[in-house]
């Protein structure tokens, strides 16, 4: 099977350095994007991790040192300090306390890719953290194994994409409508959830109870989330718009209605967040669009992306002679 991944290694300095990975084209459904990560710290230092609309796969080569720090937001995912963790989607914002290496590897997940991947219910992950392991025993530690040992990142990639095409390809659907209303949302979004309701052919109250149990959440939150994320690839442009802007073209009320969502979702200002993203470690946003626009905007504000293509078997760029076996091989993200 022909297996073609793209790794942009962005170095920020001798000791930090982040790599992206562009998953195999019959992934495109299930898998969001691969980062890479390897990075010191030598004090303690805290990480936000925004609201989710996707689930959140991080595999440590190492064990890290890193604790959940909890605040009045809310109750906290449980086991967020675990090794190698899953997250869920999540509505409200992480904040995470760690030092020393952080080296290994995040998956971004669609719900139709982790529905397959995990075989369960994402309501049961959702404002969770499990260890991979616990979801994917004994494949789970091998597979984590696999990715420590790789030669460079594009090695690693490249088991990933021949990992998840097979693990994916055999695992249970999403259903079709639930798939369609999230794509809708995470894409341009919709008039109203009424409106996906009937272009399901299921009453809202159906989809929303279905949606819930099968992604983690209900639309209506998925929505703020992925409208916020569109405001924050928006910000990360080279030529963002102003706040007031931004919240007209992307749906807000006002400058103050987008300011309110921001607290909220990211647990932190607009300003702050444009503060946090300068420097990659310091937030997470769950959404590869920020960090494209991010390394788009780069400038002269540090090096140029070293870009590495690594193919295998026959794979070229647009590829679509082999299918993932089984349910949602075909179709965009």
């Amino acid at each position: 099977m022909g297996v073609r991944t793209t790794a942009a290694v962005v170095q920020k300095a001798d000791s930090a350095r982040l790599a992206y990975g562009t998953p195999h084209p019959l992934l495109t459904s299930h898998v969001l994007g691969y980062t890479g990560q390897d990075f010191s710290l030598p004090r303690p230092r805290l990480r936000r991790v925004t609201a989710l609309a996707a689930v959140m796969v991080v595999i440590d080569f190492e064990a890290p040192v890193r604790h959940l720090v909890t605040d009045a937001a809310g109750p906290a995912p449980t086991g967020a300090s675990l090794l190698s963790p899953v997250t869920g989607l999540c509505d409200r914002p992480l904040t995470i306390r760690q030092s020393g290496r952080e080296h290994g590897m995040v998956l971004l997940l669609t719900p139709l890719g982790a529905r397959a991947l995990f075989g369960l219910p994402l309501r049961e992950l959702a404002h969770t953290t499990v260890r991979l392991t616990d979801l994917l025993a004994p494949v789970g530690r091998r597979f984590a194994e696999r990715l420590a040992e790789a030669p460079d990142w594009a090695a690693r990639f490249r088991i990933c994409d021949e990992f998840l095409l097979t693990r994916i390809g055999a695992g249970p659907e999403l259903p079709p409508q639930v798939d369609h209303v999230w794509r809708r949302l995470m894409g341009t979004g919709a008039k109203s959830i009424g409106a996906l309701a009937d272009e399901v052919g299921w009453s809202r109250q159906h989809l929303t109870d279905r949606f819930h149990r099968e992604v983690g959440l209900a639309p209506k939150p998925l929505a703020r989330i992925a409208r916020l994320q569109r405001v924050m690839a928006l910000m990360r442009g080279t030529r963002p718009p102003s706040w007031a802007e931004a919240a007209a073209t992307c749906g807000y009320t006002d400058q103050s209605h987008l300011i309110r969502e921001f607290r909220l979702l990211t647990g932190c200002t607009p300003d702050g967040f444009r503060a946090l993203t300068d420097d990659w470690c310091d937030v997470y946003t769950g959404d590869p669009r920020v960090y494209a626009a991010g390394r788009s905007s780069r400038g002269s504000r540090g090096p140029s992306p070293a870009t590495t293509t690594s193919t295998g078997g026959r794979g070229t760029a647009g590829d679509t002679g082999s299918r993932v076996p089984g349910p949602g091989a075909s179709g965009g993200g």
